[in-house]
């Protein structure tokens, strides 16, 4: 017997309904299915779960392609982890297919993409090199990036274009040119914004480090990525990948600059993909900027989070942009 003061209730009069009568979540016409032996790419994608994070990744990439029909800004930004795991080629491929409109870096994908170009390889081991005080000092990364930022300065561009057009001078022997995104971008022109944080950065340790003219490059970079982000007005995208708090700060400034101009900016497709979701990026892209818009006209905008690790979700996203993937009617309906 319990020594306890209370007894358990009784659920004999609990009231109870046919599940017919009540409304689910989920049906097995939503379920993945099985694509059989050798399927093609879009059967594959096709069988993905209507569920969940299989519809977002559907309403994100048909809002892509209506973007691109549209003529609306589709905007990719990138952190220094999406080129350090080697997917430059991917974003190449899909600036060369018109699934591009402009690119954001954080100062970290800067370094990386330079690197790539410059040798080939890039992010060095920190934990050998940081006792010594030898993190960060390669010769070449340091004055080479440093110089870009000055010839940004003195010419009056923003510091990916000018990072583009150092690339192709030949002052330095970029052997790599085929796998850097910056100098893809400057041969399609495709703008690329720069956005650094001074001192987070390793070429900032280096003697030709100069402040004023880091600040004026990745300024005047935030001034065009302002022009890149009003073009989404009416059907654009901005994807955020790998960035956790330089870009969704900026990308949301930008909203507001738009905006304070008499931009709608609305509707617009956001997402955050990234292997984490940290607070920034899912108040900054995924929610302020799609909250409350649309409420007179009927448009919607819409903002999402998915999540999984860049070197799998960016070449599976690559792909299915790339075959034309979800369907027509899937976008028309989206």
């Amino acid at each position: 017997m319990s020594i306890y003061r209370i007894q358990p209730v009784t659920l004999g009069g609990a009231q109870t309904y046919p599940i017919a009568g009540r409304q689910s979540k989920v049906n097995v016409r939503e379920f993945a299915r099985a694509a059989g032996k050798n399927p093609s790419l879009k059967k594959w994608l096709d069988r993905l779960p209507a569920i969940l994070a299989g519809n977002d990744l559907r309403d994100v990439l048909a809002a892509v392609h209506r973007a691109k029909a549209r003529k609306r800004a589709v905007v990719w930004g990138i952190g220094g982890h999406v080129i350090k795991v080697g997917l430059g080629p991917l974003l190449i491929e899909l600036m060369r297919a018109g699934f591009v409109s402009g690119i954001a870096m954080n100062g970290a994908a800067l370094v990386h993409d330079f690197e790539i170009a410059l040798a080939g390889e890039t992010s060095e081991d920190v934990d050998a090199s940081l006792g010594e005080g030898r993190f960060g000092m390669a010769q070449e990364t340091g004055w080479g990036i440093n110089e870009i930022a000055k010839l940004a300065q003195r010419i009056r561009i923003g510091y990916g274009e000018a990072a583009g057009q150092y690339l192709h001078s030949g002052i330095l022997a970029a052997k790599h040119l085929d796998r850097s995104v910056l100098a893809a971008a400057y041969k399609l022109r495709i703008p690329v914004t720069v956005h650094v944080a001074i001192g987070t950065d390793i070429p900032h340790m280096h003697p030709a480090a100069d402040g004023a003219a880091l600040g004026a490059a990745s300024f005047m970079d935030f001034r065009l990525f302002c022009a890149l982000v009003e073009g989404m007005d009416g059907g654009g995208v901005f994807l955020n990948w790998g960035s956790a708090v330089i870009l969704p700060e900026v990308f949301l400034k930008a909203v507001s600059v738009a905006r304070n101009a008499g931009m709608r900016l609305h509707p617009i497709t956001t997402a955050n993909f990234d292997f984490i979701q940290h607070y920034r990026p899912l108040q900054n892209v995924v929610k302020r900027p799609t909250a409350g818009t649309g409420r007179k006209t009927g448009e919607i905008s819409k903002g999402f989070a998915i999540t999984g690790h860049h070197e799998l979700l960016l070449p599976l996203v690559a792909a299915a942009l790339g075959s034309g993937w979800p369907t027509r009617a899937r976008r028309a309906k989206s």
